[in-house]
């Protein structure tokens, strides 16, 4: 869901998004409920007006496609995950900053634990939305590769090429703590398993 700062010189627009926000919220829900009983692909846009008591047209008001309930805009989360990195003392080793950089997904899923097990077993089980993954892994590395670059040496002409692979090495262990996390019900916790993951590659990566 959308947190909304309400101004209180234009309450009455601040209002409208808050409703605008709570709708959005139960639209997600719901789909979510459905993708992960019936499928994401068997799931229709007419299923999800139904369950939430809307027009299937109003759907299109608040996500272009059924995909963008699971995945959306991956820009601002991963503004936050490249701030986290930026944030990081430059004594602290740049393998350690980046995993502190995805801090903020712990927090996001120690929130609504039930609902980031919907997302990612939706998101696993439905090759589509893989591939969208894969282009949020993209927005991302654009957003994290320049912060990794600055931690490099400056003289090194493939400087480049290292920032790409270790960001993408470290997308790997996200992706896979994630799997496990998933795998067993949230029983063990995604920090604990981000740790394990990234310690595994740690010797290699400075």
């Amino acid at each position: 869901m959308t947190f909304v700062e309400m101004d209180a010189g234009t309450r009455k627009v601040g209002l409208r998004e808050r409703t605008r926000d709570a709708v959005r919220a139960q639209i997600a829900e719901q789909s979510l409920i459905l993708f992960d009983e019936i499928g994401f692909d068997e799931t229709t846009i007419d299923d999800i007006a139904e369950a939430v008591g809307i027009s299937s047209r109003s759907f299109f008001r608040y996500f272009p496609a059924k995909e963008d309930v699971i995945v959306g805009d991956p820009l601002p989360l991963g503004i936050r995950v490249r701030d986290s990195l930026a944030a990081q003392p430059a004594e602290v080793p740049l393998w350690a900053a980046l995993r502190a950089a995805f801090i903020p997904l712990e927090v996001i899923t120690n929130g609504a634990p039930a609902t980031g097990l919907r997302v990612m077993r939706v998101m696993m089980s439905t090759p589509g939305l893989r591939a969208r993954n894969l282009e949020k892994h993209i927005a991302w590395g654009s957003l994290l590769v320049p912060v990794v670059v600055a931690r490099l040496p400056a003289n090194d002409p493939r400087v480049e090429l290292q920032a790409q692979v270790i960001v993408n090495s470290a997308f790997a262990c996200l992706d896979v703590a994630f799997a496990h996390w998933t795998a067993s019900e949230a029983e063990e916790s995604l920090a604990s398993l981000l740790d394990v993951a990234f310690d595994t590659l740690a010797p290699r990566i400075p």
